[in-house]
């Protein structure tokens, strides 16, 4: 098993220091390295990112600037030379933090604790079913993805109904559209994304969840009809 990394610091030789280790390490994949923050974001709206090496000190956006901005956070290990950001680091549930210049050993530790803390969330994950966490009145709630019937966008908001409630989240569809597993879930209309194993029936116009009737856009019925062939 591998986790993608990706490398952001806004030093050259650091960053190519950084991606050496990354690529000679067994347990590591290095889907890019960037020298700023929004270099990095356009990276991984596109790929899955498991594990984040994030220089601090950057100019225009910090890490943590950078973080705050992050709908979805993958692991963080924390690198900069300055040893009083650490307890601030750890305010940001990172993995590790390690100091410049990195040591060969400290850096495989750090990987070790990110591969554990992976294989951990996996682990629960089989155990309790595949979930997301969602904050809604300012809360932090454990949603079972197979309890999810559909999201849908509700202005600013996106409203996820499950077979229990209804939960208002501030966020957007394509953010859950990258959460929830391509596998069990389609986006058959721009306000809604259902999940498949809840249509009871479907015609041209609508997919029936209970007596829900939820619209398919024009081009959307073929897709449906293929995941719900393949599921």
């Amino acid at each position: 098993m591998k986790l993608n990394c990706v490398v952001v610091d806004d030093s050259s030789i650091q960053r190519m220091i950084i991606a050496k280790l990354v690529n000679n390490h067994p347990n590591l994949h290095l889907v890019g390295d960037f020298s700023n923050a929004i270099e990095a974001k356009n990276c991984m709206s596109v790929h899955t990112v498991d594990l984040i090496f994030l220089d601090i000190e950057m100019p225009v956006i910090s890490g943590f600037d950078f973080l705050d901005g992050l709908k979805v956070k993958p692991q963080i290990i924390f690198i900069t030379s300055k040893a009083e950001y650490a307890m601030k680091a750890f305010d940001y549930d990172a993995t590790d933090y390690l100091q410049k210049p990195i040591a060969l050993d400290r850096f495989n530790a750090s990987v070790r604790r990110a591969m554990d803390f992976h294989m951990l969330k996996k682990e629960n994950q089989e155990e309790e079913g595949e979930h997301i966490f969602i904050k809604s009145n300012l809360k932090k709630l454990k949603v079972y993805t197979n309890k999810i019937k559909w999201i849908e966008a509700y202005g600013d908001y996106v409203k996820v109904v499950t077979e229990d409630d209804s939960n208002l989240v501030l966020s957007t569809m394509k953010s859950f559209e990258q959460d929830l597993s391509k596998d069990k879930f389609i986006r058959v209309h721009k306000s809604y994304i259902i999940n498949i194993d809840k249509v009871e029936r479907f015609n041209s116009k609508f997919a029936e969840i209970g007596m829900t009737k939820i619209p398919l856009s024009r081009n959307k019925k073929e897709d449906l009809i293929r995941a719900l062939a393949i599921a």
